[in-house]
């Protein structure tokens, strides 16, 4: 299609003592800018892959300017292919248990609140490409394909 891109994005998963930290997006679409759409749902630090930056570092950069929270060991574990109409990420998921910090909401604007949730106790509803990359952690996998 002409015209059409597909951008780069990170999605970190911080677990601490079984939990995951998820915020909650703005309800307001305008504050929750994201082309693959998400206002009101519950994701993981994420953000754009920019250039040159390796993914451990856009990792790194996300979740402190999003919680405050600094990653000591960070790796990638999975990929997603996520397409909406008018959208095409893929998305880079990264694993964390080793971090120093409290979550705080640092982008007010983007997300109102950071909250450590149980593996089997998640919030609805789900940013989709955070529900992704459970989906590959809880089922061990690096890469799910979707039908269709």
């Amino acid at each position: 299609m002409e015209g059409k891109k597909i951008g780069a994005g990170v999605g970190i998963m911080l677990l601490r003592d079984g939990k995951v930290l998820l915020g909650k997006r703005h309800e307001d679409p305008e504050k929750a800018r994201s082309e693959l759409s998400g206002q009101g749902t519950w994701t993981m630090p994420d953000g754009k892959l920019q250039f040159q930056e390796d993914f451990e570092q856009a990792a790194r950069r996300e979740v402190e300017e999003e919680t405050g929270i600094k990653l000591n060991k960070v790796r990638v574990f999975c990929v997603n292919n996520d397409k909406v109409e008018g959208a095409h990420f893929i998305t880079i998921g990264l694993f964390s248990d080793d971090f120093v910090g409290e979550a705080e909401a640092k982008e007010p604007e983007k997300i109102t609140e950071w909250r450590w949730f149980p593996m089997d106790e998640l919030p609805s509803p789900l940013y989709f490409p955070s529900e992704e990359i459970l989906k590959n952690y809880k089922e061990n996998k690096f890469y799910i394909r979707k039908n269709g």
